[in-house]
């Protein structure tokens, strides 16, 4: 039976972070906003490139203790923005059982 390791991270879609790999990757996007999610295409491609598979992907408000919101902002004028995503990735297990 093939055993998996598993993966997670918070990605932030912003892209002055990976601004050098988001415009060799994207040149016609100079003027991209800031918080563009194909911004994390480095960083997915990085992952990837160790054997890691994207498996789950959701925008998330993360707190500063790593923490994550679940509440809804159902019956309020407040609409909630995120660029971070919480990600969980599998590899097939590498270790003898």
């Amino acid at each position: 039976m093939q055993r998996w390791e598993y993966y997670t991270t918070f990605l932030e879609a912003d892209v002055n972070l990976q601004k050098r790999d988001f415009i060799a990757m994207f040149p016609d996007a100079a003027e991209a906003p800031k918080y563009d999610p194909r911004a994390l295409i480095p960083e997915l491609d990085a992952l990837g490139d160790d054997g890691w598979e994207l498996v789950h992907m959701e925008p998330v408000l993360a707190g500063s203790n790593m923490d994550v919101c679940v509440g809804s902002s159902e019956g309020t004028s407040m609409r909630p923005w995120t660029h971070t995503y919480f990600c969980v990735f599998k590899r097939p297990c590498t270790d003898e059982a």
